[in-house]
């Protein structure tokens, strides 16, 4: 599929989700498991509500977005009119935006160090509800990367469960751009596995495919879906 942008009557949207479902699909059956399985993550970030208008008119209710001001800026008029929607914070968040991503989002995907984490639960209390959370892994190791370390992920895994109890569901990794993802999902769901968790996010526009046979449950996809940004 091109990466070429379009024009704003978004009508490219459509089609580019049903090729994405269908190569899920595919994928899915492939790997022996459950048709529907997997959940689609549409990334809109940087995309207009309009953009995202079109893909839930074709179908698609969940959705992921980086930065929390945006989100707010975009989501809670389309939230008015379709009340399926769903919205995962999956950037990089601040301690100072933690309150404005609980009542934001059905879920966190990004919590990734003790601060946050005090933070998310001030929020929580506050709020009176708590998003879903995912704990972020750095699975390289890269240094320029948000997530907790690999080293730390067992101990922090195990206090935010303490925390969070069933609000925490699960896993979240961003392999490195260069070389085989195929280690680090594995290595995700080996960690998941041991602790119980249900929910891996992993796999995005190049590497979907991978991330279900290795056991994903969401995948984030936004440039296959929206075009380039």
């Amino acid at each position: 599929m091109s990466d070429t942008p379009f024009s704003a009557d978004y009508s490219h949207i459509a089609p580019r989700l049903r090729a994405v479902r269908e190569r899920i699909e595919a994928a899915t059956a492939r790997a022996g498991r459950r048709p529907g399985s997997v959940t689609l993550v549409a990334v809109s970030k940087t995309h207009p509500a309009e953009a995202v208008a079109a893909a839930l008119a074709a179908g698609q209710t969940v959705f992921g977005e980086n930065r929390v001001q945006e989100a707010a800026a975009k989501f809670p008029g389309l939230r008015a009119a379709h009340p399926g929607l769903e919205l995962h914070v999956i950037g990089g968040l601040q301690t100072n935006k933690a309150e404005e991503a609980v009542r934001l989002a059905d879920m966190i995907e990004t919590l990734d160090r003790p601060r946050l984490a005090d933070a998310i639960a001030a929020a929580c209390a506050k709020a009176g509800r708590a998003p879903r959370l995912l704990i972020q892994v750095n699975t390289g190791d890269e240094p320029q990367k948000s997530g907790i370390a690999r080293a730390e992920a067992d101990a922090f895994i195990a206090a935010c469960r303490d925390r969070f109890g069933p609000a925490l569901a699960g896993l979240m990794c961003i392999p490195p751009a260069e070389g085989d993802p195929t280690p680090h999902f594995a290595w995700l769901a080996d960690r998941a596995a041991r602790h119980g968790l249900g929910v891996l996010s992993m796999g995005m526009s190049a590497d979907y495919e991978v991330a279900i046979r290795e056991g994903a449950t969401h995948v984030r996809v936004g440039t296959a879906i929206f075009g380039a940004r």
